[in-house]
């Protein structure tokens, strides 16, 4: 078949998996599908796959970009970004070749599911062709609303030795508001936490986690409750800022303040490498973090490292995090005033220096950033 009539091809076939996968605009450009370079050089180890179909996600999540009620210039699924970027579609095929073709710093892929009950079948059919045809890593992004226990065993045969479960809210009545009955969505935070236990069952400790996401209006002791009780189930956490998708019904919420997040970015690691406890942290009136629970000398060594502030993520074969997902939510703009959420290397001494003072930020004040100027407003 020529050039044009692949083209062709192409343009008159439904592209839906599992024959063809959606993938983040980093992942393309790490598989050269897409031009571009990233920030400071960053990489990125996992290659994120997202199932896709015409009739895209049924669940109503109140920020996700692939919400079925997000409105856009088009109804169909193809035509919604995500996390503000072009996730582009491309043929399992293509991305198995590009796979192979020994990217150095590619050591994982992420296959991620969304509320539509054909990605429980497809799910295991793209993991077992990537186990067989690649040497790779792989984990799955799942969807508990959908999934069984017997499916989760099936899925850990077909090659995936990791699961993620996007929690995302903080407390039952946030994930009401802005996932379930409030909003008439399907998903339920009992359903989700009993997946999380028989994913534990099935993968094992250390195999299971959890994304949860800073700035849905939950406080700081809140969200460093659930770090608790969530690290003490032995799960690991995957942590996010939130950031506003445009289309979505919180498209003019803001990001949670950068001292706000640095400071839940320091307890998830300080509860998650038992470096201190939940109990021992001390919090203000309005629930914010105001002391750590560990000796400063102790507090300003691990800070000094820069990890606690790096991607939080599945590991790859070499790597302590394989899924940097560079500025998935924080802008290059953001990055370079100093205020990048999540780390996608090591950050520089300056760098550091700015999150210590990020720490003891406790004001309301979010960067914001337009195609050529940063502008400080108040949360409201």
């Amino acid at each position: 078949m020529d050039n044009a009539a692949s083209r062709e091809f192409e343009e008159k076939t439904v592209k839906e998996s599992p024959d063809w996968l959606q993938m983040s605009l980093a992942a393309a450009m790490t598989l050269g599908l897409k031009p571009g370079s990233f920030y400071k050089e960053a990489t990125l180890p996992c290659v994120n796959l997202l199932l896709t179909y015409e009739e895209g996600c049924f669940a109503r999540c109140a920020y996700c970009g692939l919400s079925f009620t997000r409105e856009c210039e088009s109804d169909l699924h193809k035509d919604k970004s995500f996390i503000r970027v072009e996730w582009p579609t491309h043929h399992l095929n293509t991305i198995i070749q590009r796979l192979n073709s020994k990217i150095p710093h590619v050591e994982r892929v992420c296959i991620s599911m969304l509320t539509n009950k054909r990605a429980l079948k497809d799910a295991i059919i793209v993991a077992k062709r990537i186990k067989n045809e690649t040497d790779l890593l792989i984990s799955a992004l799942i969807t508990p609303t959908i999934v069984t226990k017997d499916w989760l065993v099936a899925l850990k045969d077909s090659g995936v030795d990791k699961i993620g479960i996007a929690i995302d809210t903080a407390t039952p009545e946030l994930f009401d508001k802005f996932r379930g009955k409030n909003i008439r969505g399907p998903h339920k935070w009992e359903i989700y936490w009993q997946v999380i236990q028989e994913g534990l069952q099935v993968f094992g400790s250390k195999n299971v986690g959890t994304h949860l996401i800073v700035g849905l209006g939950e406080t700081e002791q809140e969200m460093a409750q659930l770090f608790q009780k969530t690290s003490d189930l032995g799960v690991l956490i995957h942590l996010f800022s939130f950031f506003p998708e445009p289309g979505s019904p919180l498209e003019h919420k803001t990001q949670p303040p950068i001292g706000q997040y640095r400071r839940m970015q320091l307890a998830r690691f300080l509860i998650e490498e038992n470096k201190a406890r939940f109990e021992n942290m001390k919090f203000d009136e309005e629930g914010r973090l105001v002391d750590f629970g560990i000796t400063e000398p102790l507090l300003n060594e691990i800070i000094s490292t820069g990890v606690p502030f790096m991607t939080s993520g599945c590991p790859g074969s070499t790597l302590r995090v394989a899924c940097t997902r560079p500025y998935a939510n924080s802008t290059p703009f953001q990055a370079y005033i100093g205020e990048c959420r999540n780390f996608p290397y090591k950050p520089s001494e300056k760098e550091i220096d700015r999150v210590q003072q990020q720490l003891s930020d406790y004001s309301d004040r979010v960067s914001l950033h337009s195609a050529d100027a940063e502008f400080i407003i108040d949360d409201i």
